[in-house]
């Protein structure tokens, strides 16, 4: 069965600063885009950040460009998030995802497997 497991949420005080990370493993094929969505209770999930296959290409939410940083790991199954310059409005749970298509997407019905979710809490 299919693993993604993330870590690193915690508590940080605005303009501090979170890295994520998240590993996929037993997937039966070696390439493949992730992504990191967040949900906050009451909203939908809404997508947050996506690498390709290589890493060579990124997409970002509006509300985090220029503040949170996406890339692929040296093992080819991890993925990052650095959040930085944290507001108390990015208090959510974040989720990492793996699509299996190599481009990736922005839409979370394109993604095929999800972590269980961390939350990332900041104080104002």
């Amino acid at each position: 069965q299919v693993q993604v497991v993330e870590s690193g949420g915690g508590l940080v005080q605005a303009g501090g600063s979170l890295r994520l990370s998240c590993a996929a493993s037993r997937l039966t094929v070696d390439d493949y885009a992730m992504g990191w969505f967040r949900q906050t209770p009451g909203k939908e999930r809404e997508f947050v950040a996506v690498v390709t296959w290589n890493g060579e290409i990124t997409d970002y939410a509006n509300s985090v460009k220029g503040r949170f940083t996406i890339s692929r790991g040296n093992a080819k199954n991890t993925v990052y998030l650095q959040m930085n310059s944290l507001k108390p409005e990015d208090t959510t749970v974040c989720y990492c995802a793996v699509d299996l298509n190599l481009l990736g997407s922005t839409n979370e019905r394109d993604f095929d497997f999800w972590s269980q979710g961390t939350q990332v809490t900041v104080s104002s």
